[in-house]
């Protein structure tokens, strides 16, 4: 498992997740991640809500932090199935990453997406698939 500083030293160079929607890794720890970005003009979509695809980078990029913490493997995601339950508003967008089942080649992970005030906002079922490094 790697520390908080190694995994935001490492995930910085994940361009568009990092720079472009502004994610910052909040908390991680073994098969977990809590990741987040600033709501701002550029995330909205024309009903000015945050557009889906800033949810789901959000939601692909925290799966990513929690399941690349092993030295042995790398992991990416195969399939992923996103549900939005309201539409995305507020100051800030947070998603949380957490293992449902681990095997030798693939695992499983729920993330759930909410904004400041608690309020869920998209759910994730996400299929990774390990690859050897």
């Amino acid at each position: 498992m790697y520390d908080l500083e190694y995994l935001r030293e490492f995930f910085k160079d994940d361009i568009f997740a990092t720079k472009m929607l502004g994610a910052k890794i909040e908390e991680a720890r073994d098969d977990y991640a809590k990741c987040s970005f600033k709501i701002d003009s550029n995330h909205m979509n024309a009903k000015g809500i945050v557009m889906g695809g800033a949810i789901f980078t959000l939601a692909d990029f925290t799966f990513a932090v929690a399941t690349n913490q092993h030295e042995e493997y790398y992991t990416v995601s195969t399939t992923a199935n996103i549900s939005f339950m309201r539409p995305g508003m507020g100051n800030v967008l947070y998603a949380e990453a957490i293992k449902l089942r681990d095997g030798k080649t693939m695992c499983f992970y729920d993330v759930n997406v909410y904004n400041d005030n608690n309020t869920l906002i998209a759910k994730v079922n996400v299929c990774g698939t390990h690859v050897a490094k």
